[in-house]
C-alpha cells in the first residue's frame, strides 16, 4: 500500500534533521566543545590538544583553516543542541500519526494539513530556539503547530481505530 503523503513529509523531516545536526556539528567545531553543551560541562576533561593522536591533529589543522574558532561561550551550541533534540523528540510520533492515518485512508486534505503544520512548526521552533534565548515568536509558532498536530493526529487516530473496531 502506497503512502506518498507521509513519505514526502518523512523525507522533508529527514532533511530538516540533517540540517539541524549539521548546525550542531559546525558549532561544536567552532567552540571545540566535543561533548556536552558548554565549556563548564567539560572543564574536568583532559585537553585533547596536549598530546593529540594523528586523527585529532588532522581535525584540528583542518578546522583551524576552514572554520572560525570561537573564544567565548555564547550559549549558541546549547541552543542548537536543544533545537535538534526537540526536533527528534517530537517529530517521530507526529510522523507516525501521518503514516497510520494515510494507511487507514484518511482524507488527503487532513494529511496535508498535519504534514504542513508539522514541517512549518518544527522549522519555526528550531529557528526560534537557535536565534533567541528564551521566549520567541518562532518557538511559540512551533510548539502551537506541533501541539495542533499532536491533538488532531491523536484524535483522528483514536477515531479511526474505534471506527475500525465497530
Amino acid at each position: 500500500m502506497a503512502i506518498p503523503i507521509s513519505t514526502l513529509f518523512i523525507g522533508l523531516s529527514g532533511l530538516i534533521a540533517f540540517v539541524l545536526s549539521y548546525l550542531v556539528v559546525m558549532e561544536r567545531t567552532r567552540t571545540r566543545i566535543w561533548h556536552g553543551a558548554s565549556s563548564a560541562e567539560v572543564s574536568d576533561q583532559p585537553s585533547y590538544l596536549e598530546q593529540p593522536n594523528p586523527w585529532t591533529a588532522f581535525v584540528e589543522r583542518y578546522t583551524q583553516k576552514s572554520v572560525a574558532t570561537k573564544t567565548a561561550d555564547d550559549g549558541l551550541l546549547q541552543r542548537k543542541i536543544r533545537a535538534f533534540g526537540n526536533f527528534v523528540e517530537y517529530v517521530p510520533l507526529a510522523l507516525l500519526f501521518l503514516v497510520a492515518l494515510e494507511v487507514v485512508g484518511t482524507a488527503h486534505w487532513l494529511l496535508w494539513l498535519l504534514g504542513m503544520a508539522l514541517t512549518v512548526g518544527r522549522v519555526a521552533h528550531a529557528w526560534g530556539v537557535i536565534a533567541t534565548y528564551g521566549p520567541s515568536i518562532g518557538r511559540a509558532i512551533g510548539f502551537f503547530l506541533t501541539w495542533f498536530v499532536y491533538l488532531v493526529g491523536a484524535g483522528a487516530c483514536i477515531y479511526a481505530g474505534i471506527a475500525a473496531l465497530l
